[in-house]
């Protein structure tokens, strides 16, 4: 038996708080992940039941299910309870399919890439 220190006491205590709840894990990636924890260790690793990646692209987002999802601790940004009450989402959001947000995902890194090449283009400039 290994011993625990105080601090792992506090972790575990707060993680079983949310056993059986409806969860938001946000990863060192940047996904962000929904479901129900149903269980974790000592280091943060936790498994989310009827998981799914949430994807927003400006004011369009797709839920893309996972299904049962195992979760490596040292991944772990951020974790936080739903409220089942509110609604996850403002309401100018728009749910589109996968594909959809595949595509916006895709014209947005090209935007993203593209701007960056002109500002390479423009550094002679000194702008500053």
């Amino acid at each position: 038996m290994s011993w625990a220190g105080p601090e792992d006491i506090y972790l575990s205590t707060s993680l079983a708080s949310y056993l059986d709840k409806k969860l938001l894990v946000l990863l060192r990636d940047g996904r962000k992940l929904l479901g129900i924890l149903r269980s974790f260790d000592q280091f943060a690793n936790a498994v989310l039941e009827g998981a799914c990646e949430r994807v927003i692209v400006g004011d369009l987002y797709c839920d893309i299910p996972l299904g049962l999802y195992v979760i490596r601790g040292e991944n772990v940004v951020l974790i936080g309870e739903l409220d089942l009450e509110r609604e996850e989402l403002p309401p100018h959001m728009t749910r589109v399919s996968a594909a959809e947000i595949r595509r916006a995902q895709k014209a947005e890194r090209e935007a993203k890439d593209l701007k960056g090449t002109m500002r390479k283009r423009m550094e002679f400039l000194d702008l500053d």
